[in-house]
């Protein structure tokens, strides 16, 4: 019993020695480093002599120095649309456009219906289907107007119904950029002349 605890007592003077011990750090300077912080504890604060030089001198702006010119250009800014294709830069679907894939030279009128509540027209287009057309749609595949100047955008006119008379149809184009010249107009015979039959 003496023997057991005697070797716990000098097990436990042994791991209290081992406790204090420390490995010593050696630097090229022969002194070792000053000790980290404790955890938890603050970083020590820099203090800058009073008479440092002019480099770490405050530096005050003005509000002209923040507006982008030649010199001064915001790093932010993105220049991806300046190099864009300009065939993507035409616009969408502006309107709902009958027969938008064919222009008005390829497309037949056949028939005029009136002395209803509202005349209709019939053109058939190339494939042979007929398609039903009133006073006020917009028909034919549209011609994009390209803007002059680089900063203009591009536009898109469709010949739109404007009246069903009798024995034609008669189509008008306006340019909403030149309200002042006055729309293009189109009239469509339901029987071409070189169809008509001659008089006998």
């Amino acid at each position: 019993m003496r023997t057991s605890l005697s070797f716990l007592a000098g097990l436990f003077a042994l791991s209290l020695a081992c406790l204090g011990c420390e490995d010593e750090v050696i630097t090229s300077g022969g002194e070792a480093p000053p000790p980290p912080p404790p955890r938890g504890a603050a970083a020590p604060k820099v203090v800058a002599d009073a008479g440092a030089d002019d480099a770490a001198k405050k530096i005050e702006f003005q509000e002209q120095d923040f507006v982008e010119t030649e010199r001064n250009r915001d790093p932010f800014r993105s220049f991806a649309s300046t190099f864009a294709d300009t065939a993507q830069k035409l616009p969408g679907k502006q309107r709902d456009v009958l027969l938008d894939r064919y222009s008005i030279e390829e497309l037949k009128l056949v028939g005029i219906v009136t002395g209803g509540a509202e005349n209709r027209a019939m053109f058939i287009d190339p494939s042979g289907k007929g398609w039903v057309v009133k006073r006020g749609q917009f028909i034919g595949k549209e011609e994009i107007v390209h803007a002059k100047g680089g900063t203009g955008v591009d536009y898109a006119l469709n010949w739109r119904v404007d009246r069903i008379r009798d024995g034609d149809i008669v189509l008008v184009r306006e340019d909403p950029a030149h309200s002042d010249i006055p729309p293009a107009t189109r009239v469509i015979p339901l029987r071409p002349e070189n169809e008509q039959a001659t008089p006998r």
